[in-house]
């Protein structure tokens, strides 16, 4: 997480960066084909027509309320490391990860952006990298959470609506389970999972997949003491910790509910909040960990299938281009223009 680099490292950054977004928009072509193709344009759009506005408005909070709130979570920790930036700044972060994440395969983009924008305001380097780490830790440790709850109290109709998606949730959950075991062992065994670590990249260099580096190598070492300095904030501050967790579970709920806003919206009856919730958890678990920015594509394709027997009668598109509008493209905007605003005060600080 090193956020630091010269001439040639910006250079390098920058060819990332449009290679990145390159692959983005190339993946958001594709997704907007797919779905779009073959569709009634006329009937999506009367169908859109009954949407309840108050729907629309209270999704459209809900989505804002899920980002920011990993900003209010940002700051509850950051003051209690003396931290210097405001609430304000803090949603800030949140919304430039969110940008980034989205725009990155595996979302490996956001907790970058957002430690270089926290140090850029003065915020020490240790001190956010612990707050970051925290903060992702137990995102991914809730999220398996809820995922196992599902598993085993909802297993069956979980089984029945995913169908040939099921093995894919499986897949998301361990491989979002075997993430969060790697971050512990880190935290617990840190000399032990970096010496563990560097040796398979010696190995991986040996065998010419990947190329020597000592960047690399280095990054890893940061890697492995921001998660020491993590678990020793996490040990000294259980009270924040389980207050943050809670607060990440009603997050996580937040955008899962989103889907049952926007079901209540249409003229629709029959299914029941618990089903649309859990389903639209589903979803998520099952594409968080894939190699994709934003997963498009795959998300698009899973909720076709899973919805179907839920937004009826001719309103699945309708929903799907609702619900991953909101929750997805229209936070990116909102990302986007807040990174917009940082430029540009950033700049007018700078030609003072």
């Amino acid at each position: 997480m090193d956020v630091s680099c010269g001439n040639g490292g910006k250079r390098q950054v920058s060819r990332k960066r449009v290679l990145e977004a390159g692959f983005f928009l190339s993946v958001m072509g594709l997704s907007f084909y797919t779905v779009f193709r073959g569709q009634n344009m006329r009937r999506v759009a009367a169908a859109l027509a009954t949407l309840s506005p108050a729907a629309l408005c209270l999704a459209l909070l809900t989505a804002l309320f899920f980002v920011s709130a990993e900003g209010i979570m940002i700051y509850y920790l950051l003051r209690s490391l003396n931290g210097k930036s405001s609430l304000t700044k803090c949603i800030g972060y949140s919304f430039i990860g969110f940008f980034y994440s989205g725009i990155t395969p595996s979302a490996t983009g956001g907790q970058p952006m957002q430690l270089y924008y926290m140090c850029k305001d003065k915020n020490g380097m240790p001190q956010s990298s612990v707050v970051l780490m925290t903060v992702a830790l137990l995102y991914k440790f809730v999220l398996v959470l809820i995922g196992i709850a599902i598993l085993v109290f909802w297993h069956r109709p979980l089984k029945s609506h995913l169908r040939e998606y099921f093995p894919l949730y499986l897949l998301g959950l361990a491989l979002n389970l075997l993430l969060v075991l790697l971050l512990l062992a880190v935290m617990l065994a840190p000399e032990m999972m970096k010496n563990l670590i560097l040796q398979s990249e010696k190995i991986l260099v040996k065998f010419r997949i990947l190329k020597p580096s000592d960047q690399r190598r280095e990054k890893i070492r940061q890697f492995v003491g921001s998660y020491q300095g993590a678990v020793r904030f996490l040990l000294d501050n259980k009270g924040k910790v389980w207050n943050v967790c809670l607060f990440t579970l009603l997050q996580r709920c937040s955008v899962f509910a989103l889907t049952w806003i926007i079901y209540c919206g249409f003229p629709l009856q029959g299914a029941d909040a618990a089903t649309v919730m859990c389903l639209q958890a589903s979803v998520y678990i099952a594409v968080d960990m894939l190699p994709v920015p934003g997963a498009q594509g795959i998300t698009e394709l899973m909720y076709r299938n899973i919805f179907g027997r839920i937004f009826t009668g001719g309103y699945l598109m309708p929903s799907m281009y609702v619900t991953r509008g909101i929750s997805f493209y229209f936070l990116l905007i909102v990302g986007m223009v807040v990174i917009g605003v940082n430029y540009v005060s950033g700049r007018r600080l700078v030609d003072r």
